[in-house]
């Protein structure tokens, strides 16, 4: 995800609704401490995620599973491209592990792409969440996972282990898709989050990053698609430029604007709508159980 804002490189200055405030409070701190000493990773750190402090102080935290070299080159995405490590079996019970020491009450789990494997990570996947079931009974779970090429046998590895909310994100209106994310296809990720509800998982939700260069009227029409398939829960925030190397950003979206997407979702029906400039995907994720 993009979420790096110390070193975004955008056309014009960044509008003062994009400030950050410095991550504090007591349990922030004892969290970063943990971290800190137990060489724990997160998304949150490692992405510099300016909701940080925020989400840390409600119990929430984000792991990324699978490594940090994805086999996919996003035009957005600040994660490297390349080939990835070899697939680390143990790496369920550490992210458990690192649940359990940081007391986590809702964790959100993503992952890099992995389509150098056969089952595209999707057997880790499912040993994550049985680990962390297993090791953290009381903690709700969210998915965030790629689209594993659609394959269903991989998807249902997912649907078996049964998260409280499964994710996967559009990222994007249709007539960018090819543009920023090269190696995915807007129908097939569709057809995606409409199996996994089909199949029966309680919650299914999904992300679309503004600035762009889309039009109001795109950014309807995909929150329409989404709510065709019925998702429950949509969150909807600013592009940030990672590098120079990346897409850059073609507007800043006013908080005006963001509230009227906020208005528009909840009128067409999804359950829960967080649209804000500073808002990524496991913004609030511990109230999108309920």
């Amino acid at each position: 995800m993009n979420t790096v804002l110390d070193h975004v490189q955008p056309p014009v200055g960044k509008p003062k609704w994009l400030r950050v405030k410095l991550p504090t409070g007591q349990k922030y701190t004892e969290l970063r401490g943990l971290v800190d000493k137990y060489k724990l990773n997160t998304i949150c750190t490692s992405g510099s995620c300016p909701n940080m402090g925020e989400c840390w102080g409600e119990g929430t935290a984000t792991f990324m599973i699978l490594g940090n070299i994805c086999t996919r080159s996003c035009g957005f995405c600040g994660v490297k491209t390349g080939r990835p490590e070899t697939v680390d079996w143990d790496e369920p019970e550490k992210v458990a592990r690192s649940i359990k020491i940081m007391n986590i009450k809702h964790a959100v789990v993503t992952s890099v792409d992995r389509d150098d494997l056969k089952d595209m990570g999707s057997i880790i996947w499912y040993e994550t969440i049985l680990a962390i079931r297993r090791m953290n009974p009381n903690t709700t779970l969210e998915t965030l996972i790629p689209d594993f090429q659609g394959v269903e046998r991989n998807i249902d590895r997912i649907i078996e282990a049964n998260p409280e909310v499964v994710s996967h994100n559009m990222e994007t209106v249709r007539r960018l898709t090819r543009e920023v994310r090269i190696q995915a296809k807007y129908d097939r990720s569709l057809e995606v989050l409409r199996y996994l509800k089909e199949k029966g998982i309680r919650r299914t939700k999904s992300g679309i990053m503004l600035g762009l260069g889309e039009t109001e009227e795109e950014v309807i029409e995909t929150m329409k698609d989404l709510r065709s398939v019925n998702v429950d829960i949509v969150t909807i925030g600013q592009y940030l430029q990672p590098s120079k190397k990346h897409l850059p950003v073609k507007e800043f979206i006013t908080p005006e604007q963001f509230k009227k997407y906020e208005e528009i979702g909840k009128e067409l029906g999804f359950r829960h709508v967080e649209s804000g400039a500073l808002v990524r995907s496991s913004y609030h994720a511990q109230k999108h159980i309920l």
